[in-house]
């Protein structure tokens, strides 16, 4: 039996829509890469994966076409999803062919039984041994340590970058839930078609995705708190005699962005605010809020009475967006925590159940 467990391997993956993640058993997170595949057009292989492919995201020539082979959160091409898989656990394993892998595999709580099929079909056609799926909350609440298995209701809200998981989460089960195909990306699309719109500039998506890192924003109260906090450090540096070299870092709220002007067609440069940022992206962020109050609404009371005292855990890449925990915590009441390792939480959620299978 030992001999046979040498040659097989237990994984834990976040297909994400944004970034795949592959937790190796009794080694951790050993590939967290960005779910694109490049391919050349004209012979029809894989030219690049995961980072090297999303350098060429709207930088490739017309013999190369570098895309995202999944769409909130689904498979959207069966083949290139294949290729991106196999790539990626021959990675993890260092390129061992000749073992096999029981794979636990994250799915979107409202995935149709066709688009589970076809998680399963890329799993067994990259190699799979035994495949496992499990709702993608259940995998960012386990990794995010709360107490799953016990009789007390946990909120978990896992925003990526094609949808969003709301679920209230009880004795190992999801007792209400929603999946919301709106999320990191559509947040990108705001930024871009805002800039497009008012400064005639058009921008790529990889552009928009690093001003929401920089100054993407939910509430301005962010900013007020980081504002207080230069000004405590400031005074407490005074007294001590040093100087914070991160002050003027810190209250940036502001960046300078480069792009094609749409009216002369030439480079141009501008700078854009916060408040800005904001307004271009608050409409995505109220229906996120929206679809986790309608959650709230469905929620058994006594589960409800856990969550006034436990209050909402957010995960996955959304949760960094600067305010998105404020926002929240303000427009329902509850108090919000961000999760260690946001953007880990559910491959590590994965991996602790690949360990036990």
């Amino acid at each position: 039996m030992g001999f046979i467990n040498f040659f097989t391997q237990n994984i834990g993956i976040d297909l994400g829509t944004s970034n795949t993640l592959v937790y190796v058993n009794d080694k951790g997170i050993i590939v967290n890469e960005p779910s694109v595949v490049a391919i050349n057009v004209n012979t029809n292989t894989v030219r690049a994966v995961g980072n090297d492919a999303k350098y060429m995201l709207d930088r490739t020539p017309k013999t190369i076409n570098a895309i995202r082979p999944l769409q909130n959160g689904v498979i959207a091409d069966f083949e290139i999803t294949s290729a991106m898989i196999k790539y990626f656990i021959n990675k993890s394993l260092n390129n061992r062919r000749f073992m096999k892998s029981n794979i636990v595999i994250c799915v979107p709580v409202g995935v149709t039984s066709i688009e589970r099929r076809a998680v399963e079909e890329v799993a067994y056609d990259s190699g799979a041994k035994k495949v496992k799926l499990v709702e993608e909350p259940m995998a960012a609440a386990i990794g995010a340590g709360l107490l799953v298995h016990e009789a007390v209701g946990n909120m978990i809200i896992d925003i990526g970058g094609g949808t969003t998981e709301i679920a209230i989460v009880s004795l190992g089960g999801i007792v209400v839930s929603d999946s919301l195909r709106i999320a990191g990306d559509d947040i990108d699309a705001n930024i871009k078609e805002y800039i497009k719109l008012k400064y005639k500039m058009e921008i790529g998506l990889v552009s928009a995705e690093n001003i929401k890192k920089v100054i993407g924003n939910a509430s301005n109260e962010f900013y007020n708190k980081e504002k207080a906090k230069v000004k405590k450090d400031k005074a407490e540096s005074d007294e001590s005699g040093e100087v914070d070299i991160n002050e003027s870092k810190k209250e940036t709220n502001q960046m300078e962005i480069r792009g094609r002007d749409i009216v002369s067609g030439l480079p141009i440069s501008i700078s854009i605010t916060s408040d800005e940022i904001r307004t271009a992206i608050i409409e995505t962020v109220n229906s996120i809020v929206g679809a986790i109050k309608r959650v709230l609404e469905r929620t058994p009371p006594e589960l409800a009475a856990d969550l006034y005292e436990n209050g909402i855990y957010l995960t996955g890449g959304g949760a960094l967006l600067k305010g998105l925990d404020i926002y929240i915590e303000k427009e329902t009441g509850l108090k919000v925590h961000v999760a260690d390792n946001p953007l880990e939480c559910v491959a590590l959620g994965a991996g602790k159940i690949c360990e036990n299978m």
